[in-house]
């Protein structure tokens, strides 16, 4: 006589065993018309669909709200202007030297000094937060988490590594030449150059603040934070500056504002690795049984997950470029696989794109 069999609902399983849930929900099907599908519904290389609303936030420069799945990220970005005198390690470097120092290293020699203002100068801090019940483990009244510190050295290392922005376009530039041709014009004069006028010198910089929010979280959490980083900046009019040498001091205006200029479209593209058997302890040697390639993984799968791949590629110029490769844990994923990858990021940049715009 068989014994009694006992069900529990697809919650409680997950709860109780949640390796073995996931492990059943892939392989529950192996017909070639039924490919394994996750726990969640979707497919092993199916995306969630995001989602963009920009201009979310009217007191600041530029914001977007993003939502992938059940994740939703907000981001603000506000400038302040840091005036020179306030940078310790200050070098100036006027636009003559900058142009020539381009041309004759076919411009990667401004680039590189753009960069190094950007990093020696903090000119974008970005600043990520997980709000209270945006998921079970993120308890009030606690110190910052070491994820949203990961994330926000990540973010803050791929501002700087894909040059999205320039430290140029954060320039407030003083030309004496040009505001005294201005004031002759105005008197009638004819605004001829004049012998030892001043040379054209930067006289303040912007330093844009990237704060982002986690209203909800539910896995994936780097993809999401840099396509709202991506599109706030994108999002981003500063106001229209200038030098007032009467008054020694920068003056904004309040009507007239400039669009960032945001160069390429970065998009970001995750995968996990899951294993059928659960990983031994380190050390102990490598795993068996099969695997599968998880994308955009939720929560409950990323907690199942040791290894995960994330590339970032920029297609706007009609060839994909390779701004940024990780590999976190485990050996699973070679070169070959790696490679094939590149398409999958492609797809998924495509898919932003056209959300975004």
């Amino acid at each position: 006589m068989a014994g009694p069999t006992i069900s529990l609902p697809a919650p409680i399983f997950a709860k109780i065993s949640p390796h073995p849930f996931l492990v059943r929900s892939l392989t529950r099907s192996t017909a070639a018309d039924h490919p394994p599908c996750r726990a969640n519904g979707r497919a092993t290389q199916e995306l969630r669909p995001v989602r963009f609303n920009a201009t979310s936030l009217s007191h600041a420069h530029g914001s977007a709200l993003v939502r992938l799945g059940d994740t939703t990220v907000l981001c603000g970005v506000r400038g302040e202007l840091l005036p020179v005198e306030r940078i310790p390690q200050f070098r100036p470097v006027d636009k003559e030297e900058l142009r020539q120092q381009g041309e004759n290293n076919n411009g990667n020699c401004g680039d590189a000094i753009g960069r190094g203002e950007l990093r020696d100068y903090d000119l974008l801090v970005p600043n990520i937060e997980l709000a209270t019940g945006s998921a079970p483990q993120f308890l009030p009244g606690v110190p910052p988490t070491t994820l949203a510190q990961t994330l926000s050295t990540r973010v803050y290392s791929l501002l700087h590594s894909t040059g999205l922005v320039q430290a140029g376009d954060l320039k407030i530039w003083y030309s004496p030449k040009e505001q005294r041709r201005g004031e002759d014009v105005e008197m009638g004069g004819t605004g001829d150059k004049e012998d030892g006028d001043e040379e054209e010198r930067p006289v303040a910089y912007w330093v844009l603040y990237i704060d982002l929010l986690f209203v909800s979280f539910d896995g994936n959490p780097f993809d999401v934070a840099w396509a709202a980083v991506v599109a706030a900046l994108r999002d981003t009019r500063l106001p229209v500056a200038r030098w007032d040498p009467d008054r020694e001091v920068v003056v904004c205006s309040k009507t007239e504002r400039r669009r960032l200029n945001v160069r390429g479209l970065p998009v970001a593209c995750s995968a996990a690795v899951f294993m059928e058997k659960e990983q031994s302890e380190a050390g102990a040697g490598p795993r068996e049984g099969g695997h599968w390639l998880l994308l955009d993984p939720d929560r409950l799968e990323e907690t199942l997950c040791k290894e995960v791949i994330t590339m970032v590629v920029d297609c706007s110029d009609d060839e994909t470029r390779i701004k940024s490769l990780e590999k976190q844990g485990g050996t699973l994923l070679g070169r070959e696989l790696i490679r094939g990858y590149a398409g999958i990021a492609e797809r998924r940049w495509k898919e932003v794109r056209t959300a975004m715009e």
